[in-house]
């Protein structure tokens, strides 16, 4: 198998797309199909809570965050939604723990999303925080890293976008990530699809993104392939950027790649809003686990990725994974939704297969 993105993303049907691979310290490959390019700006979304994690991570270093103590402030003595009475008024409980940070940064904390909880998507938001279970005892993706990221604000006395721009993005050389999109860089930012009911990808309008109300750390930057590769890289090279400096400690990445869900169920979605995103199994018939940030395969994939890397995704069908075991990290930049949605899939796994035969 050749490694050609224009090939896969032809025979999937996919319009746009942008692929790259690399070692600690070295590009191995870089494609492009449609009218996307290498600098082209992608939204991220959930490709963004690795970066945040690292954030955190940092300031744990620091003595400003700690993993284990309850996180506090807004996220104590929430409830816990149970469910609806004969008159469609919510039931609360109350929590008998407050989340700590290592739960939110695993996704056990209590938190989920409107698009893959019933419940959740049924009441929709209350003027406080609530959970949808008892901090500790599930995985289930949702809200966690959007909270981390205001507490990064809130200890570091800076914004978001200014610590991670200080701390991770310049340090890193990643001058093309950031919670804002000037309207210059407006002509670079990917065409967005939607796909229709009969199966058609829709191109969306390109409209000038707004200022965002918040920084939102869970899914939030704007960022480029090569961008995500430098962090990527960082991870690989144990928390070092490629001009030496120290990003985060080897501990710390030892940490984030370590299983903190137990046994556990991590890694699958089942969605309520399909249009958003199908249902999410990156590794069917595998247990896999969740780190802080990552999700973890302990097994590895058939004609893939190593056990032991580290995965995430974003919602318009960006992905990324590291292989510490084989030395490399990959690259692929979509922008359509639903997330998951199995031409895209299919393209990931035409992708990763051909590295596996041919790269490494």
């Amino acid at each position: 198998m050749e490694m050609d993105l224009g090939k896969w993303a032809t025979e999937h049907k996919i319009p746009d797309a942008v692929a790259m691979v690399a070692r600690a310290d070295e590009e191995l490959f870089r494609d492009t199909h449609g009218e996307a390019e290498a600098d082209t700006i992608f939204a991220i979304a959930s490709m963004t809570k690795a970066i945040t994690t690292t954030a955190a991570m940092q300031l744990v270093e620091r003595g400003k965050l700690s993993l284990d103590a309850p996180i506090g402030g807004e996220l104590t003595d929430m409830p816990v939604l149970e469910g609806f009475d004969a008159t469609g008024a919510p039931r609360f409980s109350a929590a008998r723990y407050s989340p700590t940070l290592r739960q939110l940064l695993a996704h056990t904390a209590g938190f989920a999303y409107p698009w893959n909880h019933a419940l959740l998507k049924q009441y929709g938001t209350i003027d406080r925080p609530f959970l949808i279970h008892e901090p500790g005892t599930r995985w289930y993706y949702g809200i966690n890293i959007d909270w981390v990221g205001r507490f990064v604000e809130s200890v570091s006395g800076q914004t978001l976008e200014a610590y991670l721009r200080e701390h991770i993005l310049q340090p890193l050389g990643m001058r093309e990530t950031s919670f804002l999109l000037p309207p210059e860089k407006l002509p670079r930012l990917a065409r967005n699809y939607q796909r229709d009911d009969d199966g058609t990808l829709q191109l969306q309008p390109r409209v000038q993104p707004p200022v965002p109300p918040f920084f939102n750390g869970g899914g939030g930057l704007f960022s480029t392939a090569p961008d995500y590769l430098r962090f990527t890289q960082m991870i690989l090279r144990r928390g070092l950027a490629a001009n030496g400096e120290r990003i985060l400690s080897e501990a710390s990445i030892s940490e984030m790649a370590k299983n903190q869900t137990g046994s556990l169920d991590a890694g699958r979605i089942y969605t309520t809003m399909p249009t958003r995103s199908r249902n999410v199994d990156f590794h069917p018939g595998a247990h896999d686990q969740f780190g802080l940030g990552f999700l973890i395969n302990p097994a590895p994939y058939a004609n893939g990725r190593s056990a032991g890397s580290l995965a995430w995704g974003g919602i318009r069908n960006t992905f990324y994974w590291i292989d510490p075991a084989r030395g490399i990290a990959a690259v692929l930049l979509m922008q359509f939704q639903p997330f998951c949605d199995a031409a895209a899939m299919g393209l990931l796994r035409s992708f990763e297969t051909a590295i596996y035969n041919e790269l490494v």
